[in-house]
């Protein structure tokens, strides 16, 4: 690494900065993962995707480790603990951490202890002195029946206000459609509760359509989006935020290559584009690395001041 790259990289990771799109359990670092599984030898191979897979589902296998670390209330609270931390060293200000707290349960914890528990662990952090703030992000599962991710909306509403700021939908979207979940979007909006919702991160318009329909404030990666110019304006004039995450979007093969990733256009089309992680651990990444990949790629002037100032405008909280 020559000195110009070195003092680009110190200085994103200096700059005060939002991340909006991060899953709890692909972002456990490898320490924790390896502690809380009782597995010294863990390698990265075992946790991280592969830099191209052949689709979304594919990607999502590489979260079977974090998922079988975190099903007690200690491992829940150390994950989400360790998390902030290294967030921190990220340079990362405020963050809105998601997860779907169903996927917790297997040993008996309920949503709402789930919930608590992830809370104690961020708790602890910013007591000790975590320079990172965070709220959640509940995800329903589009695998789930509307009656378990009616569970997960509820439990939002009990924490609202005392650490939850949304929920979100989360899963294979190519095999679940969001059509399927619209009433739990209709019972958020008639709670005034914020939502947003993983969309069109694998080629269906119609997915982004529906969201932007239901009254998503966010679109989680929203990639096919660039293929209908009127629903990229009626996203600008609505002021909906799209949570990008390029290192993730390549992988899943959300795009076919780097030079057709869309960032740059929603930005000109007027689109209120933040960029993320998605997931630290899985993807390999920070989301310092995220926004030097923007730099090298995109060079022009503000780029970089215009994607953190929206991550900022963005929050729920």
């Amino acid at each position: 690494m020559d000195s110009n790259t070195r003092s680009r990289s110190d200085n994103l990771r200096d700059l005060s900065k939002a991340e909006l799109h991060c899953h709890l359990d692909g972002s456990l670092p490898l320490p924790t993962l390896r502690a809380l599984l009782g597995r010294a030898d863990l390698t990265p191979d075992q946790v991280e995707a592969p830099p191209r897979c052949k689709d979304l589902a594919q990607y999502l296998e590489k979260f079977d480790w974090p998922l079988q670390a975190l099903q007690t209330e200690a491992h829940l609270s150390r994950g989400a603990h360790d998390l902030l931390y290294a967030m921190a060293g990220d340079g990362v200000q405020y963050a809105e951490v998601r997860f779907a707290p169903l996927l917790h349960t297997t040993q008996g914890l309920r949503c709402e202890e789930v919930v608590e528990s992830v809370l104690t662990g961020i708790r602890s952090a910013q007591s000790e002195g975590c320079a990172t703030k965070a709220q959640l992000i509940l995800c329903a599962m589009r695998h789930h029946t509307p009656q378990q991710n009616e569970v997960v909306l509820q439990t939002a509403l009990t924490f609202r206000g005392s650490g939850v700021c949304a929920i979100d939908l989360a899963g294979d979207e190519a095999a679940y459609p969001l059509y399927a979940h619209a009433a739990l979007f209709r019972a958020a909006r008639k709670e005034n509760l914020p939502f947003t919702i993983h969309a069109g991160e694998c080629g269906s318009v119609d997915n982004v359509r529906c969201a932007v329909e239901l009254g998503a404030a966010r679109l989680g990666h929203g990639i096919a989006l660039m293929q209908d110019a009127a629903l990229m304006k009626e996203v600008a004039r609505r002021g909906i935020g799209v949570e990008m995450c390029p290192t993730s979007n390549l992988q899943t093969a959300a795009i076919s290559d780097w030079a057709s990733y869309p960032l740059m256009q929603f930005l000109r089309a007027g689109i209120k584009v933040c960029v993320n992680t998605d997931n630290r651990t899985v993807s390999a990444t920070t989301l310092t690395q995220e926004l030097e990949l923007v730099q090298r790629t995109w060079p022009q002037e503000h780029v970089i001041e215009i994607l953190t100032q929206n991550a900022f405008d963005l929050a729920f909280a």
